[in-house]
């Protein structure tokens, strides 16, 4: 009896834990998205740094430069973040917030039709 009382109070005790994983997904186009944009024909992009950040140059050919949207901490410490925008390799500009909100969010929903859809990893915290 024991040991079924025991076993029934950890099931009881984890069944929470399940059901309070809820997640949220920001896509392009949105405020709160961090991720790579694709800038197309939008305004000109105000940038943190003037200079692209390159954290391991492989190629024997230049590559493109990618504009991306990053939370600060990410810009600082790119050679920590860079993996996880598939960046590492390549000239990245880091997009100012103001800019991303104000002009690239209007211009995207604009282009695409009401809230961007992307392929981003953001999250609203």
């Amino acid at each position: 009896m024991k040991r079924y009382l025991l076993s029934t109070l950890l099931a009881a005790a984890a069944l929470p834990a399940f059901g309070a994983d809820v997640g949220v997904s920001v896509n392009v186009g949105q405020p709160g998205f961090y991720g790579r944009i694709d800038i197309g024909n939008a305004p000109p992009p105000r940038v943190i740094y003037a200079q692209p950040v390159i954290v391991q140059q492989v190629q024997a050919q230049p590559l493109q430069p990618v504009y991306l949207h990053v939370p600060p901490g990410h810009a600082k410490k790119w050679s920590k973040h860079c993996h996880k925008y598939d960046a590492c390799n390549r000239p990245a500009y880091f997009v100012r917030d103001d800019w991303y909100n104000n002009v690239y969010v209007p211009h995207y929903r604009q282009a695409h039709g009401g809230p961007g859809k992307g392929h981003g990893k953001g999250k609203n915290k």
